[in-house]
């Protein structure tokens, strides 16, 4: 679709432009300059990612002609079971084999396609102005490209209350997969968050640090850029990608390289040697008085043995307190460990809709038994789950 193509909607017109329309616009500047993945960011993710996807942003103006946000928004083909597991996928994958792309549709997303979603209003006062501009007119863009779902992609719980409009309107809110959080501001060391924890938990990671503690020294280093070091670690992040049930998206070497060369302020990898040898790594981002844990990396030829998980997190964890950071935040999965750290669940949201006006409602019920959290029984375990 050319990039002109405009929708309008009550309260004034969605423009579909491409990254290269924006980058000499200044409202683009504005739209994530609050948040921690801004505008550089989802630049990054376009220029680097692949696996299918199509991306394309909305530039909301209002009747006066002033851009009040730019939301990114892509295409893809998605297998809407990725990751159930049990009876339910069995009988799906034999029935894919007489009908190849059950559940598999064309979907418009909403949102990142390398993490959480936000609005990308220039005003945080704005944000439900633009909510309402998007479902006016994101079910015309889908449809005008034959997408068969739309979908608000891992929106945090905080918009609930702009979002409302959504789910006001045929759309079924299902919680995703939830990010995890730990409260650092209470201690001043490990020493005192590892005293908090239960005595089994001690018991156990003291039984684990002594065992890595006896192998050969590991040294870690901190740096910001990871350009000189990511032919050995993305293969490190390959082998964990490739253990996890959800596979979205996949990072690339130029991933890495372009988040650490243009967003250095906000951009740290942590770097595990063994013997000279590079064993496991992070990726994380600073934002504000907190730090993000995107992703990492470990070579399970000694990951497992050496309890390196666990070893590695205990570093990041010192650091962050040492620089008087609040907050710890994971990415989503691998929930057993963090529910025992006493970290907390940080709900994500997906709004979903079906294009068809007359599917929409079974779909809005039958959505609800696919949603990715039904099939995961320790997320019930954690004291907030109840927010999801």
């Amino acid at each position: 679709m050319p990039p002109t193509t405009t929708i309008p909607f009550p309260q004034g017109v969605a423009k579909v432009v491409t990254l290269g329309k924006l980058l000499n616009c200044n409202a683009w500047k504005w739209a994530f300059q609050n948040k921690c993945k801004d505008h550089r960011y989802y630049e990054i993710v376009e220029e680097t990612l692949e696996g299918g996807f199509e991306y394309h942003y909305l530039l909301l103006e209002d009747d006066s002609g002033n851009v009040r946000a730019i939301q990114p928004v892509f295409f893809l083909r998605q297998n809407l079971v990725e990751g159930v597991p049990g009876k339910i996928r069995s009988v799906i994958d034999a029935v894919r084999k007489v009908f190849p792309r059950l559940l598999t549709m064309r979907v418009l997303m909403a949102g990142c396609a390398a993490g959480a979603g936000d609005l990308g209003v220039c005003d945080e006062k704005d944000e439900l102005w633009v909510a309402n501009a998007l479902r006016a007119s994101l079910r015309t863009y889908a449809r005008q490209n034959n997408a068969s779902l739309v979908v608000l992609k891992d929106f945090p719980a905080e918009y609930r209350a702009a979002l409302g409009t959504f789910t006001s309107t045929n759309y079924a809110r299902i919680p995703s997969m939830p990010m995890t959080r730990l409260a650092l501001h209470h201690f001043q060391n490990w020493e005192e968050y590892f005293s908090t924890l239960s005595k089994a938990t001690r018991k156990d990671l003291r039984r684990k640090f002594r065992k890595t503690e006896r192998a050969p020294k590991i040294d870690m280093e901190l740096v910001n850029d990871i350009t000189p070091y990511v032919d050995e670690i993305h293969p490190l992040y390959l082998q964990v990608h490739e253990r996890s049930p959800y596979k979205f998206e996949t990072l690339t070497k130029e991933y890495f390289r372009a988040v650490s060369q243009r967003m250095p302020d906000r951009a740290r990898f942590f770097i595990w040697r063994q013997s000279g040898k590079i064993v496991a790594f992070s990726f994380c981002l600073i934002c504000d008085d907190a730090v993000y844990d995107e992703c990492m990396g470990l070579d399970y030829r000694v990951a497992l043995d050496l309890h390196l998980y666990f070893y590695t997190l205990r570093d990041v964890i010192t650091w962050a307190l040492q620089q008087r950071l609040k907050y710890y935040y994971s990415n989503p999965l691998n929930y057993e460990p963090k529910l025992h750290l006493d970290c907390e669940l940080v709900p994500l949201d997906l709004y979903v809709m079906h294009t068809n006006v007359f599917l929409n409602p079974i779909f809005r019920r039958a959505i609800k038994y696919l949603g990715p959290t039904r099939h995961d029984p320790v997320l019930r375990r954690f004291p907030n789950a109840d927010e999801l």
